[in-house]
């Protein structure tokens, strides 16, 4: 029996049709198959997973499974996960073991969901293509020659592979989202807030997510029901009730007010997204949504107030990564004896020359102590480029003299883009647009254009600035590259149920 989507495997376990086991066994099998092209696991622990599946068939077999006994699991790298890995795709953390569970993976557990292993990401979730990795790019399942999207890139690849039925990922600018348009899959991002933070490991704390991918919008809303909700770990998640989604999913009402930004659909826009993206509102228009347009006018500054804002937290949380509590330490022994030979290069030179005493003392201040080298070397060591680019650009804007003119300046434009989604809101259930302004690009194609590679966040990043939620659902898997096409929609804060009524009205009308 084949396996795909998590709500048709949980269906077959309760009437009998397989066992856990089983339905582990095939997606283990398919990882095998399919993990050396795509690329998308960087460990698997199919004993573990084995063993799982047999406790919770059991549970099935009483009738006391949990919510999400059938959910088989994969888990972006970034996630802590007692016992196992959490590189973050980074060298400065190739060898850390997580010491305890995010709140999201003790929250999975307790529901019975089985996880096989952990998932290739963009280093630190710093970046759009799942291209910088110590592990190797992932590629698109739909044409490998193309990326997956990112940083969640592989979680998405994972689910479109039919590696895994449910996975993790984490959303900072469009992490889940993007990925989830490139690979054909459905992915949330929470509202800021929505799901506890404690034990992902932070890229931006103001804008960090952690949400579901899936083949469907229901397997989406089972796991976000699942991790969603108040934790004591975390001061950020909110102490907000997480209503059940079922009543939407089985019966969505097709009366929905549909905002359409003019912003959204101009310039940048491949024109076959654009017509697709159309052609199905048509639909939704024609099956009884209203479409009505609106404009969020500060839609133009999101970008440069994102990559202000983002890489300033970087550079603060980043800041940890210093060799010195955990994580890559550069060679103490090398680098003591660095230290020794330009010593005594200076001592030459000034003995050469003829200088004096004092002239020598005051070169040899010139070198760093061995703690400040230690720290350099580390994390020149330790961090890849995309992240130094960050790090250093979140530096700049925080320095002295910047602070104001960038930093403080941003932050009143995030104000201005939150109250336009505010304003917006106030009139319409939902705002649609692309996910991503192109179908996945070839791999290597933008690695060298950082601004390019950003621009593939241009309608996802506005979510994270305004800290409200937003979906992305496969509008069709056959456009003219035969790559699959996302669309969007993203609704006021704690209003999953609505983002949830708009992406399954899609699923009944595509």
């Amino acid at each position: 029996m084949a396996f795909t989507d998590f709500r048709t495997t949980r269906n077959a376990l309760l009437n009998g049709q397989t066992t856990l086991p089983e339905v582990v066994e095939s997606f283990l099998s398919t990882i095998e198959k399919t993990n050396k092209d795509i690329n998308s696991f960087v460990a698997v622990y199919p004993e573990q997973a084995l063993e799982k599946a047999k406790e919770i068939q059991k549970k099935l077999d009483n009738g006391q499974a949990g919510a999400l006994a059938g959910a088989v699991m994969g888990i972006k790298d970034v996630i802590t996960e007692k016992g196992k890995q959490a590189t973050c795709a980074s060298n400065y953390l190739r060898n850390y073991e997580a010491v305890y569970d995010a709140t999201v993976i003790e929250r999975l557990k307790n529901a019975d969901a089985v996880f096989v292993g952990r998932l290739n990401m963009d280093e630190f979730a710093m970046g759009s293509s799942n291209e910088n990795s110590i592990f190797g790019a992932t590629k698109n399942p739909h044409d490998t020659t193309r990326v997956p999207g990112g940083s969640s890139g592989a979680s998405a690849a994972s689910v479109a592979a039919n590696q895994v039925n449910l996975s993790l990922g984490s959303d900072t600018g469009g992490s889940i989202r993007q990925p989830a348009a490139y690979c054909g899959v459905v992915g949330v991002k929470p509202t800021y807030g929505r799901v506890s933070r404690y034990g992902l490991i932070a890229y931006a704390s103001s804008f960090d997510s952690i949400g579901p991918l899936a083949h469907s919008v229901a397997d989406t809303a089972d796991a976000l029901h699942v991790i969603a909700g108040r934790d004591a770990n975390d001061g950020t998640s909110a102490d907000v009730a997480v209503p059940n989604f079922n009543a939407i999913i089985d019966s969505p009402d097709s009366n929905i007010k549909i905002g359409v930004p003019a912003e959204y659909f101009g310039e940048g826009l491949d024109p076959e997204i654009k017509s697709v993206i159309e052609g199905q509102l048509q639909k939704l228009a024609s099956n009884g949504a209203e479409l009505i347009p609106i404009h969020l006018p500060h839609s133009a500054y999101a970008i440069a107030t994102y990559y202000i804002l983002a890489t300033a937290e970087a550079s603060s949380n980043l800041a940890r990564f210093d060799g010195v509590r955990y994580g890559h330490r550069t060679d103490m022994k090398v680098l003591k004896e660095q230290l020794a030979a330009e010593a005594q290069q200076i001592k030459e030179r000034i003995k050469v020359a003829g200088g004096s005493t004092e002239e020598l003392d005051q070169a040899l201040k010139g070198i760093d102590s061995a703690l400040v080298r230690m720290y350099k070397q580390s994390r020149t060591e330790g961090f890849g480029a995309e992240v130094k680019r960050r790090i250093m650009l979140g530096t700049y804007v925080l320095s002295a003299g910047y602070y104001d003119a960038y930093y403080g300046k941003a932050q009143k434009i995030r104000r201005l883009i939150s109250n336009d989604f505010k304003d917006a809101f106030s009139k319409v259930d939902v705002i649609v647009s692309p996910t991503a302004p192109t179908t996945a690009f070839k791999i290597g194609s933008n690695i060298d254009d950082p601004v390019q590679m950003y621009l593939n966040d241009i309608y996802t990043i506005s979510a994270n600035l305004a800290g409200i939620c937003g979906i992305s659902v496969p509008v069709t898997n056959h456009s003219a590259d035969a790559m699959p096409i996302g669309i969007q929609f993203m609704a006021d804060v704690y209003r999953e149920d609505n983002l949830f009524r708009a992406g399954r009205l899609v699923e009944l009308t595509r």
